[in-house]
């Protein structure tokens, strides 16, 4: 298929990035990048780019990616909670300042032929091209002028998160909860650069309203930075800055809007990136997912006979691997929202339960990685040394460690029919641990010492169980998640993690069919 001219709207990374690689794939179009901002204006300040990503883009272009690595900083990760640390070696995470980002993209997009336009907003309606790429982002206009075609639903998290940054480099990434007076506040931080570092912070609406925040961020213009929430928090976190101040940029408390669309294109118009979807920025996706979405793009141009097939092939390609990660991200999000009722955890423990919060890493996989934090971790689980946890078969020794809670002893951790007929047996239909239908739920449990949670027989059903199943345990009930045999491994993460008690496993035919006769009470 020949082009003879591709437009981009908007010049973040997603953008540039589609730009370079389809004039590489077609070398006589004419390719522009509109941006309505100057080249040198950006909002946030670094942004992360994990292994498998540059694995991804090394394979799609590897010069621009040997640029990025060379301006980028590379760091581990850690978590902390009082005056206890966990730490995790990964010698390929790193970060980059978006300002530097955009500047080699523009640098390769130019080198490669692309015109870049700045200063000036341009609409689908202002452009003539064969293909037209809106990568405008998270507002993206483009996807509201044509909303009627690409359908977008846009949902909207409770939690409230400011972007700020700070003016030296952290020793490491980190995680680590603040309380003070008016709640818990959550940081996630990282180094970017050698005097940078981005500190995202988060906190829940109440925490956000009893520290007056609702006041002054209706007192903070949008091209401002709200001072005085910068200032309490540069306070609130002055062990972990050691005195450096808080850095804004049109720093403001926002809520995570998640975007999903029906369809991706419309006629010759296509959405990349998140003018497409978004996901929460507690698994960094959202530079990865665009550049990943521009590599797909460029395939499909490449390889179709006509631009219809191009782009349902593209977005045929993208769309499963991007709703997965959305499903793994509104899980993580949840979980970070509901972070602060898990202070009391000993860190390597909560560094476990943090690893394996939305089931895209096993707890073996964290094992093999982290073995050492992950034997501490383990260790705090089962009431015993490190030195006693095992090298292998960390699941098998996970379920058979003995269980004494609230009066009840079992020689493993794997719950009996005996112990179901004792039970209070409760059906989870939930889309969500969390939220008002789980709170309903939860506050009509029985109130039988134990409470026998089934439900549906499928992964997403069972991740939930176990979400489920940690408000149950902290409601003061002894909790059994109840699972297929195919999904032992996220049962025995979610043991090490405390979001069960006991678990029980059946044949994937039995759960949710011939036992629903069996349940003595139902929600």
């Amino acid at each position: 298929m020949k082009l003879q001219r591709i437009a981009v709207l908007g010049g973040g990374p997603g953008g540039l990035y589609a730009a370079r690689l389809l004039k590489r794939s077609h070398p006589d179009a004419d390719v522009t990048v509109y941006e309505q901002g100057s080249p040198d204006t950006t909002f946030g300040f670094g942004v992360g780019l994990a292994s498998r990503t540059q694995r991804n883009l090394r394979e799609a272009d590897p010069a621009s990616l040997d640029a990025i690595v060379d301006a980028a900083y590379h760091h581990e990760m850690s978590m902390r909670v009082g005056d206890a640390v966990a730490r995790l070696s990964h010698g390929d995470l790193l970060a980059i300042a978006r300002t530097t980002l955009l500047d080699v993209l523009q640098q390769h997009a130019t080198a490669a032929g692309v015109t870049l336009e700045f200063g000036r907003r341009r609409s689908v309606a202002d452009i003539d091209a064969d293909l037209i790429i809106a990568a405008d982002g998270v507002g993206s206009a483009t996807r509201t002028e044509l909303a009627g075609q690409f359908r977008p639903h846009i949902s909207t998290g409770k939690g409230l998160y400011l972007w700020c940054a700070t003016d030296f480099a952290l020793a490491s990434a980190i995680f680590t909860p603040v309380t003070t007076e008016h709640g818990t506040f959550v940081a996630h931080a990282y180094p970017y650069a050698a005097d940078r570092s981005t500190f995202l912070i988060e906190t829940d609406e109440t925490t956000w309203r009893n520290a007056g925040f609702d006041v002054t961020t209706d007192n903070t213009a949008p091209s401002d930075s709200d001072e005085v929430s910068l200032k309490y928090l540069q306070d609130a976190f002055v062990d972990t800055l050691g005195g450096h101040a808080l850095i804004g940029n049109r720093t403001r408390w926002l809520q995570f809007r998640t975007v999903t669309c029906e369809r991706w294109h419309a006629g010759n118009v296509v959405l990349l990136g998140d003018a497409a979807h978004t996901a929460h920025y507690s698994i960094g996706s959202g530079t990865k997912l665009a550049m990943e979405d521009a590599i797909a793009l460029d395939r499909e141009v490449r390889d179709a006979s006509s631009l219809e097939d191009a782009l349902l092939a593209y977005e045929a390609a993208r769309r499963p691997g991007v709703e997965y990660l959305q499903s793994i991200a509104t899980r993580s999000e949840l979980w970070w929202e509901s972070f602060p009722q898990r202070s009391d955890i000993p860190v390597d423990q909560l560094m476990i339960a943090y690893m394996t919060r939305a089931g895209k890493v096993s707890l073996e996989r964290f094992t093999e990685s982290a073995p050492d934090v992950a034997r501490r971790g383990l260790a705090d689980y089962a009431d015993v040394r490190p030195d006693e946890v095992p090298d292998h078969d960390i699941n098998e020794w996970v379920l058979s460690r003995p269980l004494r809670r609230k009066g009840l002893t079992t020689a493993t951790r794997m719950a009996d029919d005996a112990l179901r007929t004792e039970a209070a047996v409760v059906d989870v239909d939930l889309e969500s641990a969390w939220g008002e239908p789980a709170d309903t739920v939860l506050a009509e449990l029985p109130t039988a010492p134990v409470v026998w949670l089934t439900g549906a027989p499928h992964r997403n059903a069972v991740l939930t169980r176990l979400d489920f199943g940690e408000r149950v345990r902290r409601a003061g009930h002894v909790a059994v998640v109840e699972a297929p045999e195919t999904y032992r491994s996220d049962l025995s993460a979610g043991l090490a993690s405390l979001r069960a008690d006991l678990v029980h496993v059946v044949e994937d035919a039995v759960i949710g069919g011939a036992r629903d006769e069996a349940r003595t009470a139902t929600v």
